[in-house]
Protein backbone atom coordinates (compact mmCIF):
# COMPACT_ATOMS: atom_id res chain seq x y z
CA UNK A 1 0.00 0.00 0.00
CA UNK A 2 0.93 3.51 -1.09
CA UNK A 3 1.73 5.92 1.24
CA UNK A 4 -0.29 9.60 1.46
CA UNK A 5 2.05 11.78 0.50
CA UNK A 6 1.57 13.96 3.80
CA UNK A 7 3.00 10.45 5.27
CA UNK A 8 5.76 10.21 3.25
CA UNK A 9 7.27 13.47 3.73
CA UNK A 10 7.01 13.32 7.53
CA UNK A 11 8.70 10.11 7.54
CA UNK A 12 11.18 11.40 5.30
CA UNK A 13 11.75 14.25 7.66
CA UNK A 14 11.95 11.95 10.46
CA UNK A 15 14.48 10.40 9.26
CA UNK A 16 16.54 13.55 8.66
CA UNK A 17 16.47 14.70 11.98
CA UNK A 18 18.01 11.41 13.28
CA UNK A 19 21.22 12.42 11.74
CA UNK A 20 21.02 15.63 12.46
CA UNK A 21 24.76 16.36 11.79
CA UNK A 22 25.10 14.88 9.02
CA UNK A 23 21.68 16.67 7.63
CA UNK A 24 22.74 19.97 8.80
CA UNK A 25 26.18 20.02 6.83
CA UNK A 26 24.83 18.92 3.68
CA UNK A 27 22.06 21.34 3.65
CA UNK A 28 24.71 23.68 4.56
CA UNK A 29 26.45 22.88 1.35
CA UNK A 30 23.55 23.63 -0.54
CA UNK A 31 23.14 27.06 1.51
CA UNK A 32 26.17 28.46 0.50
CA UNK A 33 25.96 28.27 -3.13
CA UNK A 34 22.42 30.15 -2.87
CA UNK A 35 23.83 32.49 -0.28
CA UNK A 36 26.76 33.40 -3.06
CA UNK A 37 23.84 34.24 -5.64
CA UNK A 38 21.39 35.47 -3.94
CA UNK A 39 23.23 38.08 -2.01
CA UNK A 40 24.96 39.58 -5.16
CA UNK A 41 21.85 39.42 -7.19
CA UNK A 42 19.66 41.26 -4.33
CA UNK A 43 22.79 44.11 -3.79
CA UNK A 44 22.45 44.29 -8.02
CA UNK A 45 18.72 44.88 -7.69
CA UNK A 46 18.83 46.93 -5.38
CA UNK A 47 21.65 49.20 -7.78
CA UNK A 48 19.00 48.94 -10.72
CA UNK A 49 16.69 50.26 -8.58
CA UNK A 50 19.13 53.26 -8.22
CA UNK A 51 19.35 54.07 -11.80
CA UNK A 52 16.16 56.11 -12.24
CA UNK A 53 17.15 58.40 -9.48
CA UNK A 54 20.55 57.78 -10.97
CA UNK A 55 19.92 59.42 -14.13
CA UNK A 56 19.18 63.07 -12.82
CA UNK A 57 22.42 63.14 -11.45
CA UNK A 58 23.95 65.32 -14.37
CA UNK A 59 20.42 67.05 -14.53
CA UNK A 60 17.63 66.95 -17.26
CA UNK A 61 19.25 67.36 -21.46
CA UNK A 62 23.09 67.42 -20.01
CA UNK A 63 26.11 65.89 -20.52
CA UNK A 64 29.67 66.68 -19.72
CA UNK A 65 32.56 66.80 -20.82
CA UNK A 66 35.65 66.17 -19.39
CA UNK A 67 39.65 64.57 -19.46
CA UNK A 68 38.59 61.21 -18.80
CA UNK A 69 35.80 58.28 -19.11
CA UNK A 70 33.35 58.02 -15.81
CA UNK A 71 34.72 55.05 -15.27
CA UNK A 72 37.68 52.94 -16.77
CA UNK A 73 36.49 49.51 -17.04
CA UNK A 74 36.27 46.00 -19.24
CA UNK A 75 37.11 46.08 -23.08
CA UNK A 76 37.83 49.20 -24.93
CA UNK A 77 39.55 51.24 -22.30
CA UNK A 78 43.73 51.96 -22.66
CA UNK A 79 44.41 53.55 -19.44
CA UNK A 80 48.11 54.98 -20.81
CA UNK A 81 45.92 56.68 -23.38
CA UNK A 82 44.24 58.65 -20.55
CA UNK A 83 47.05 58.81 -18.27
CA UNK A 84 48.65 60.75 -21.39
CA UNK A 85 46.26 63.40 -22.06
CA UNK A 86 46.33 67.57 -20.85
CA UNK A 87 44.10 68.41 -18.68
CA UNK A 88 41.17 71.09 -19.54
CA UNK A 89 42.74 74.02 -18.59
CA UNK A 90 40.91 77.35 -17.52
CA UNK A 91 42.10 78.83 -21.27
CA UNK A 92 40.13 75.53 -23.26
CA UNK A 93 37.26 76.34 -20.83
CA UNK A 94 36.65 79.96 -22.12
CA UNK A 95 37.47 79.05 -25.09
CA UNK A 96 34.73 76.42 -25.57
CA UNK A 97 32.55 78.90 -24.13
CA UNK A 98 32.83 81.26 -26.82
CA UNK A 99 32.71 78.72 -29.39
CA UNK A 100 29.34 77.29 -27.95
CA UNK A 101 27.79 80.74 -28.11
CA UNK A 102 23.96 80.87 -27.22
CA UNK A 103 23.87 76.84 -28.54
CA UNK A 104 23.15 75.43 -24.86
CA UNK A 105 21.23 76.92 -22.04
CA UNK A 106 23.69 76.53 -19.28
CA UNK A 107 27.28 75.87 -19.40
CA UNK A 108 29.01 75.26 -16.06
CA UNK A 109 32.29 74.25 -15.04
CA UNK A 110 33.61 72.32 -12.23
CA UNK A 111 36.82 71.07 -10.75
CA UNK A 112 36.59 68.50 -7.32
CA UNK A 113 38.60 67.50 -4.99
CA UNK A 114 37.68 64.34 -2.89
CA UNK A 115 37.93 63.70 0.99
CA UNK A 116 37.64 67.19 2.09
CA UNK A 117 36.47 68.14 5.95
CA UNK A 118 34.65 70.47 6.88
CA UNK A 119 34.13 72.22 10.20
CA UNK A 120 31.90 74.74 12.11
CA UNK A 121 32.45 75.68 15.48
CA UNK A 122 33.22 72.56 17.02
CA UNK A 123 31.18 70.63 14.64
CA UNK A 124 33.87 68.43 12.41
CA UNK A 125 32.27 66.40 9.38
CA UNK A 126 33.86 63.68 8.02
CA UNK A 127 36.76 63.26 5.73
CA UNK A 128 35.01 62.60 2.86
CA UNK A 129 33.31 65.85 1.76
CA UNK A 130 33.81 66.96 -1.95
CA UNK A 131 35.20 70.17 -2.57
CA UNK A 132 34.24 71.13 -5.54
CA UNK A 133 35.18 74.86 -7.80
CA UNK A 134 32.45 75.83 -10.23
CA UNK A 135 30.92 78.64 -11.69
CA UNK A 136 27.16 80.69 -11.76
CA UNK A 137 25.71 77.98 -14.00
CA UNK A 138 27.20 75.16 -11.77
CA UNK A 139 23.64 74.73 -10.50
CA UNK A 140 21.14 74.93 -12.94
CA UNK A 141 23.59 72.61 -15.32
CA UNK A 142 23.78 70.00 -12.80
CA UNK A 143 19.93 69.98 -11.51
CA UNK A 144 20.26 72.24 -8.02
CA UNK A 145 18.20 75.02 -6.47
CA UNK A 146 19.41 77.33 -3.68
CA UNK A 147 17.11 76.98 -1.55
CA UNK A 148 18.65 79.69 1.48
CA UNK A 149 20.90 83.00 0.44
CA UNK A 150 22.13 82.87 -3.13
CA UNK A 151 24.44 81.03 -5.76
CA UNK A 152 27.59 82.10 -7.09
CA UNK A 153 27.68 85.16 -9.39
CA UNK A 154 30.09 86.69 -11.52
CA UNK A 155 31.47 89.10 -9.09
CA UNK A 156 32.44 86.06 -6.95
CA UNK A 157 34.27 84.02 -9.79
CA UNK A 158 35.77 87.64 -11.08
CA UNK A 159 37.05 88.26 -7.58
CA UNK A 160 38.08 84.82 -6.78
CA UNK A 161 36.11 85.54 -3.64
CA UNK A 162 35.91 82.82 -0.75
CA UNK A 163 32.83 82.52 -0.58
CA UNK A 164 30.56 78.74 -0.69
CA UNK A 165 27.05 77.07 -1.47
CA UNK A 166 26.96 73.90 1.07
CA UNK A 167 25.19 70.85 -0.19
CA UNK A 168 22.50 69.72 2.61
CA UNK A 169 24.32 66.98 3.36
CA UNK A 170 27.08 69.78 4.88
CA UNK A 171 24.49 71.71 5.82
CA UNK A 172 22.33 69.42 8.48
CA UNK A 173 25.72 67.58 9.58
CA UNK A 174 27.69 71.44 10.56
CA UNK A 175 24.40 73.29 11.65
CA UNK A 176 21.76 72.84 14.46
CA UNK A 177 18.16 72.51 13.00
CA UNK A 178 16.69 75.92 12.54
CA UNK A 179 19.80 77.58 12.13
CA UNK A 180 20.67 78.90 9.04
CA UNK A 181 24.22 78.64 7.86
CA UNK A 182 23.72 81.93 5.30
CA UNK A 183 26.79 84.15 6.89
CA UNK A 184 28.52 81.94 8.95
CA UNK A 185 32.06 80.95 8.30
CA UNK A 186 33.10 77.47 7.97
CA UNK A 187 36.56 76.04 7.34
CA UNK A 188 37.34 73.27 4.75
CA UNK A 189 40.87 72.03 4.65
CA UNK A 190 41.87 74.31 7.13
CA UNK A 191 41.13 77.28 4.64
CA UNK A 192 37.50 79.59 5.54
CA UNK A 193 35.16 80.33 3.30
CA UNK A 194 31.55 82.08 4.08
CA UNK A 195 28.17 80.57 3.30
CA UNK A 196 26.27 82.61 1.07
CA UNK A 197 23.97 79.66 0.03
CA UNK A 198 22.70 75.98 0.86
CA UNK A 199 21.70 73.82 -2.16
CA UNK A 200 18.63 71.60 -1.81
CA UNK A 201 18.31 68.06 -1.22
CA UNK A 202 19.15 66.47 -4.26
CA UNK A 203 19.23 62.61 -2.74
CA UNK A 204 21.55 59.57 -3.66
CA UNK A 205 22.60 58.37 -6.98
CA UNK A 206 24.34 55.08 -7.77
CA UNK A 207 24.16 54.48 -4.15
CA UNK A 208 26.54 58.02 -3.62
CA UNK A 209 25.40 61.21 -2.19
CA UNK A 210 24.96 63.83 -4.28
CA UNK A 211 24.50 66.60 -1.33
CA UNK A 212 27.76 66.12 0.62
CA UNK A 213 29.86 69.02 -0.91
CA UNK A 214 30.35 72.20 -0.73
CA UNK A 215 30.68 74.87 -3.96
CA UNK A 216 33.29 77.32 -3.86
CA UNK A 217 34.32 79.91 -7.34
CA UNK A 218 36.53 77.82 -9.72
CA UNK A 219 39.14 80.64 -9.49
CA UNK A 220 39.83 80.90 -5.95
CA UNK A 221 39.82 76.74 -6.39
CA UNK A 222 42.43 77.26 -8.99
CA UNK A 223 44.22 79.89 -7.16
CA UNK A 224 44.25 78.26 -3.34
CA UNK A 225 43.25 74.59 -4.07
CA UNK A 226 45.07 73.11 -7.11
CA UNK A 227 46.18 74.84 -9.98
CA UNK A 228 46.81 71.34 -11.79
CA UNK A 229 43.13 70.11 -11.70
CA UNK A 230 41.59 69.47 -15.31
CA UNK A 231 38.20 71.56 -15.61
CA UNK A 232 35.06 69.33 -16.42
CA UNK A 233 32.12 71.28 -18.30
CA UNK A 234 28.44 70.81 -18.14
CA UNK A 235 26.16 71.29 -21.04
CA UNK A 236 22.11 71.52 -20.72
CA UNK A 237 20.90 71.88 -23.87
CA UNK A 238 17.90 73.90 -24.26
CA UNK A 239 15.76 70.81 -24.83
CA UNK A 240 15.50 67.46 -25.72
CA UNK A 241 15.19 67.73 -29.24
CA UNK A 242 18.15 69.52 -29.74
CA UNK A 243 20.23 67.00 -27.41
CA UNK A 244 21.74 65.19 -30.08
CA UNK A 245 22.74 68.31 -32.14
CA UNK A 246 23.93 70.31 -29.10
CA UNK A 247 26.83 67.42 -27.94
CA UNK A 248 27.94 67.83 -31.75
CA UNK A 249 28.87 71.06 -31.41
CA UNK A 250 30.10 70.75 -28.15
CA UNK A 251 32.41 68.11 -29.31
CA UNK A 252 33.42 70.85 -32.65
CA UNK A 253 34.12 73.78 -29.89
CA UNK A 254 36.18 71.76 -27.48
CA UNK A 255 38.45 70.20 -30.49
CA UNK A 256 38.44 73.93 -31.46
CA UNK A 257 39.68 74.85 -28.06
CA UNK A 258 42.30 72.21 -27.67
CA UNK A 259 43.97 72.90 -31.22
CA UNK A 260 43.17 69.67 -32.36
CA UNK A 261 43.40 69.26 -36.24
CA UNK A 262 41.03 67.15 -38.37
CA UNK A 263 43.35 63.98 -38.31
CA UNK A 264 43.99 64.04 -34.16
CA UNK A 265 41.59 61.92 -32.30
CA UNK A 266 39.58 63.45 -29.46
CA UNK A 267 41.30 63.73 -26.17
CA UNK A 268 38.24 64.16 -24.30
CA UNK A 269 35.15 62.37 -23.20
CA UNK A 270 31.46 62.96 -23.56
CA UNK A 271 29.61 61.94 -20.44
CA UNK A 272 25.81 61.31 -20.92
CA UNK A 273 23.46 59.93 -17.99
CA UNK A 274 23.20 57.12 -20.39
CA UNK A 275 26.95 56.45 -20.62
CA UNK A 276 27.50 56.42 -17.16
CA UNK A 277 24.44 53.73 -16.81
CA UNK A 278 25.98 51.91 -19.37
CA UNK A 279 29.67 51.86 -17.24
CA UNK A 280 27.63 50.41 -14.17
CA UNK A 281 25.61 47.41 -16.49
CA UNK A 282 29.32 46.31 -17.55
CA UNK A 283 30.12 46.04 -14.36
CA UNK A 284 26.59 44.66 -12.78
CA UNK A 285 27.11 41.73 -16.24
CA UNK A 286 31.00 40.73 -14.64
CA UNK A 287 30.00 40.38 -11.05
CA UNK A 288 26.64 38.21 -11.88
CA UNK A 289 28.77 35.98 -13.73
CA UNK A 290 31.28 35.92 -11.80
CA UNK A 291 28.21 35.18 -9.11
CA UNK A 292 27.01 32.26 -11.01
CA UNK A 293 30.04 30.55 -11.38
CA UNK A 294 30.93 30.48 -7.94
CA UNK A 295 26.86 29.50 -7.07
CA UNK A 296 27.17 26.64 -9.97
CA UNK A 297 30.42 25.62 -8.40
CA UNK A 298 29.01 25.86 -4.81
CA UNK A 299 26.00 23.81 -5.73
CA UNK A 300 27.64 21.51 -7.99
CA UNK A 301 30.07 20.30 -4.97
CA UNK A 302 26.66 20.24 -2.47
CA UNK A 303 24.69 18.07 -4.95
CA UNK A 304 27.67 15.28 -5.13
CA UNK A 305 27.69 15.89 -1.28
CA UNK A 306 23.87 14.86 -1.57
CA UNK A 307 24.46 11.64 -3.51
CA UNK A 308 27.11 10.75 -1.34
CA UNK A 309 24.57 11.03 1.69
CA UNK A 310 22.20 9.10 0.36
CA UNK A 311 24.11 6.39 -0.32
CA UNK A 312 25.43 6.41 2.96
CA UNK A 313 22.00 6.74 4.07
CA UNK A 314 20.88 3.55 2.03
CA UNK A 315 23.53 1.15 3.13
CA UNK A 316 22.75 2.24 6.64
CA UNK A 317 19.16 1.25 6.22
CA UNK A 318 18.74 -1.63 4.26
CA UNK A 319 17.34 -3.71 6.78
CA UNK A 320 14.90 -1.15 7.82
CA UNK A 321 14.32 -0.96 3.64
CA UNK A 322 13.87 -4.47 3.49
CA UNK A 323 11.12 -4.67 6.49
CA UNK A 324 9.11 -2.32 4.88
CA UNK A 325 8.68 -4.47 1.47
CA UNK A 326 8.09 -7.38 3.22
CA UNK A 327 4.78 -5.69 5.27
CA UNK A 328 3.21 -4.56 1.39
CA UNK A 329 5.59 -1.17 1.22
CA UNK A 330 5.90 -1.01 -2.81
CA UNK A 331 9.06 0.20 -4.75
CA UNK A 332 7.40 3.62 -5.66
CA UNK A 333 6.73 4.50 -1.77
CA UNK A 334 10.63 3.55 -0.71
CA UNK A 335 11.69 5.53 -3.97
CA UNK A 336 9.48 8.34 -2.90
CA UNK A 337 10.83 8.83 0.25
CA UNK A 338 14.35 8.63 -0.51
CA UNK A 339 14.04 11.23 -3.06
CA UNK A 340 12.01 13.63 -1.05
CA UNK A 341 14.91 13.55 1.57
CA UNK A 342 17.16 14.48 -1.18
CA UNK A 343 14.32 17.24 -2.06
CA UNK A 344 14.18 18.30 2.03
CA UNK A 345 18.05 18.51 2.09
CA UNK A 346 18.22 20.54 -0.89
CA UNK A 347 15.32 23.04 -0.62
CA UNK A 348 16.47 22.91 2.92
CA UNK A 349 19.62 24.41 2.15
CA UNK A 350 18.28 26.97 -0.63
CA UNK A 351 15.79 28.48 1.92
CA UNK A 352 18.43 29.08 4.22
CA UNK A 353 20.54 30.48 1.31
CA UNK A 354 17.70 32.60 0.22
CA UNK A 355 16.71 34.17 3.86
CA UNK A 356 20.71 34.94 4.84
CA UNK A 357 21.68 35.92 1.24
CA UNK A 358 18.94 38.52 0.93
CA UNK A 359 20.01 40.14 4.60
CA UNK A 360 22.97 40.46 3.34
CA UNK A 361 22.48 41.73 -0.01
CA UNK A 362 20.15 43.98 1.45
CA UNK A 363 22.96 45.02 4.24
CA UNK A 364 25.09 46.36 1.41
CA UNK A 365 22.03 48.04 -0.30
CA UNK A 366 21.43 50.17 2.95
CA UNK A 367 25.18 50.86 3.54
CA UNK A 368 25.18 52.73 0.10
CA UNK A 369 22.03 54.48 0.43
CA UNK A 370 20.38 52.33 -2.37
CA UNK A 371 16.52 50.96 -1.88
CA UNK A 372 15.80 47.36 -0.02
CA UNK A 373 14.29 44.96 -1.57
CA UNK A 374 13.49 41.41 -1.85
CA UNK A 375 14.67 39.90 -5.80
CA UNK A 376 11.29 37.17 -6.04
CA UNK A 377 12.59 36.38 -9.54
CA UNK A 378 15.64 35.23 -7.87
CA UNK A 379 14.02 33.09 -5.08
CA UNK A 380 11.87 31.14 -7.93
CA UNK A 381 15.16 30.58 -9.65
CA UNK A 382 17.07 29.46 -6.69
CA UNK A 383 14.52 27.02 -5.54
CA UNK A 384 13.70 25.92 -8.96
CA UNK A 385 17.59 25.20 -9.03
CA UNK A 386 18.17 23.77 -5.64
CA UNK A 387 15.15 21.24 -6.23
CA UNK A 388 16.29 20.25 -9.79
CA UNK A 389 19.78 19.31 -7.63
CA UNK A 390 17.72 17.51 -5.32
CA UNK A 391 15.81 15.42 -7.69
CA UNK A 392 19.27 14.69 -9.79
CA UNK A 393 21.19 13.88 -7.41
CA UNK A 394 18.92 12.20 -4.84
CA UNK A 395 17.50 10.43 -8.14
CA UNK A 396 20.41 7.36 -8.08
CA UNK A 397 20.36 6.99 -4.04
CA UNK A 398 16.45 6.65 -4.21
CA UNK A 399 16.38 3.95 -7.15
CA UNK A 400 18.80 1.84 -5.82
CA UNK A 401 16.91 1.62 -2.23
CA UNK A 402 13.57 0.74 -4.02
CA UNK A 403 16.03 -1.96 -6.20
CA UNK A 404 16.87 -3.93 -3.02
CA UNK A 405 15.98 -7.35 -2.76
CA UNK A 406 13.87 -7.70 0.25
CA UNK A 407 15.38 -11.17 1.17
CA UNK A 408 18.63 -9.87 0.67
CA UNK A 409 18.02 -6.73 2.53
CA UNK A 410 16.38 -8.77 5.76
CA UNK A 411 19.52 -10.57 5.92
CA UNK A 412 21.82 -7.39 6.29
CA UNK A 413 23.27 -6.65 9.49
CA UNK A 414 21.57 -4.36 12.02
Amino acid sequence: MTLPIRETVIQAATSLAVNKLRSALTTLGVAVGVFSIIAVMTALDAVDRSIASGLSSLGANTFQIQKNPATVFGEGHNRNLYANRKDITWQEAQLFKKYMGQSARNIGLIITSQAAQASYGNEITNPDVTLTGGDESFAPANGFDVIEGRNLNDGDLRYASDTAVIGSDVAAYLFQQGQNPVGKQIRVNGKAYTVIGVFSKKGPAFGQSQDNFVLIPITRFLEEVNQESSIAISVEATSQKTYQQTIDQAIGAMRLARGLTVKMPNDFEIRTNESLVDSFRDIQRIVSIGAFIISFMALLTAGVGIMNIMLVSVTERTREIGIRMSVGAPRRSILQQFLLEALLLSIGGGVLGIVAGAAAGNLVAVKFNLPVMFPWLWVVVSLTVCSVIGISFGLFPAWKASSLDPVTALRASR
